[in-house]
């Protein structure tokens, strides 16, 4: 990683695409702002430029996109990093390439483990995380951390949707990915509980609780209600009640997604009747389940619940939370129930949200308190409609960098110079997405220095 923003020089750069350059070309020209250009010029790629290993796998095309900092494949992450050039895939068949790649990694992957969270390059590997190595739970080779996260798989089904939704590319949608999906669908099932624990625990030995799950490795107790059972959150932190409500939203919405390329790109009636039976089951639960009032009496979606009528408030910057459900498009940004739970999410009625003399947002157990994730900013922006917000958010991304031109996992509120992870290519992905988002939705905006 350069230091200091940019990117790597030409020669280290490990994919490049045409129609990424052109789009760096084309905003890089509407953005009037010397410094934000430049931060954009390096965070757009930079997925693209570190992170992405091209192969094959029995002569078939192999992707395997590492976090930044952390070598390994996070199904989230990988994801999450890569979609913001989507929009592109159908100019560009070295994209449309890359991503084939990336679909059939993650889909063999699932197969190894759908409980797994992140993978290993060499399937046949064991575990060179430090704090993995030993972890009580059913490790096997290829898997680089075993938490459970429903979004893990959500993210798998979405990146599948969006690729077959910009291109009509039917190729990825092969018989192992057919195979992941019903994987999906039977781990979901399966954590749904309703005929015990189901086969996942998991322990791990640490002096943080937020590594472990309680009970055995097994989690709190709960009431089968319908929902869903995550061991852990996309923060990597454990649940306090396994029923995360924003990664069962996310569960619905991708179900669905999934079913729609079952049907377009397979003909599987079967396998896309039992996804949409599946979201319409986990949809009436959050409806009955997914919702508590706040002290002040406004009713709002809960973070976590259990079924036996006990429910947490808070959110966590990392997505899916209750502030991203709307960039998701698990609600309408205009839903009102969501519209008072965000407003919730951005106040002290959360307990990880943070305000310094530096930035104000969201962050989570993961890093600690007064640590702000600029994430958090970043999809505040990406669901606003108000452009004197966004330009302020944005203005606070600029000027929090610590002048690497680089977004953070997490940052002082009141001292950007301390902060997480300088190479995390889902934020820099992300903040990319978010000024092109701004370019094509409000070009006035960014024609002026901010």
């Amino acid at each position: 990683m350069p230091v200091g923003g940019g990117r790597p020089a030409p020669d280290k750069r490990r994919f490049v695409s045409k129609a990424v350059e052109a789009e760096i070309a084309r905003v890089s020209a509407k953005i009037a702002d010397p410094k934000l250009r430049t931060m954009f010029e390096g965070c757009y790629p930079n997925t693209l430029d570190t992170t992405v290993e091209i192969g094959t796998v029995n002569g078939a095309e192999d992707t395997f996109v590492i976090t930044g900092d952390i070598p390994c494949l996070w199904l989230r992450d990988s994801t999450a990093q890569v979609l913001p050039y989507m929009h592109l895939a159908s100019r560009d068949k070295d994209l449309r390439a890359m991503f084939r790649g990336l679909i059939a990694r993650q889909s063999r992957s699932i197969l190894i483990d759908p409980y797994a969270n992140a993978f290993l390059h060499d399937p046949a590997a064991r575990t060179n995380l430090s704090w993995a190595l030993k972890d009580q739970t059913a490790m096997k080779p290829g898997v680089a951390e075993r938490k459970w996260e429903i979004d893990s798989l959500c993210y798998a089904m979405r990146l599948g949707q969006r690729y077959w939704q910009a291109t009509g590319d039917k190729r990825p949608f092969d018989a192992t990915w057919a195979a992941a999906s019903r994987a999906c669908i039977a781990t979901f099932r399966e954590q749904q509980r309703k005929e015990g624990r189901g086969p996942y625990s998991f322990q791990r030995v640490s002096n943080r609780p937020t590594e472990t799950l309680q009970l055995d490795g097994w989690g709190a107790p709960t009431r089968p209600v319908g929902l869903i059972h995550s061991g852990f959150r996309p923060s990597d932190d454990a649940c306090t009640y396994p029923f995360l409500i924003p990664a069962n939203h996310f569960a619905v919405t991708a179900l669905r997604e999934m079913a729609q390329v079952a049907e377009a790109a397979r003909g599987d009636a079967s396998l896309a009747a039992d996804a949409r039976a599946l979201a319409d089951e986990v949809a009436a639960a959050l409806a009955q389940w997914g919702t508590m009032r706040l002290p002040d009496g406004r009713q709002v979606w809960a973070y976590e619940v259990d079924g036996f009528g006990n429910a947490l408030f808070m959110d966590d910057a990392n997505v899916p939370s209750l502030l991203g459900l709307a960039y998701l498009g698990c609600v309408s940004a205009d839903d009102p129930l969501w519209q008072v739970t965000q407003a919730a999410c951005w106040s002290p009625a959360n307990p990880y949200f943070f305000k310094g003399s530096a930035i104000e947002g969201i962050g989570g157990p993961h890093v600690g308190l007064d640590q702000v994730w600029p994430m958090s900013l970043i999809v505040r922006a990406l669901t606003s409609t108000d452009a004197q917000e966004i330009r302020a958010l944005v203005t606070a991304l600029r000027d929090t960098d610590a002048g690497t031109g680089f977004m953070h996992e997490a940052l002082d509120c009141n001292d950007p110079a301390k902060f997480t992870r300088p190479w995390f290519a889902w934020a820099n992905g992300l903040f990319g997405e978010l000024i092109i988002r701004i370019v094509d939705t409000y070009p006035d905006l960014l024609a002026a220095p901010l």
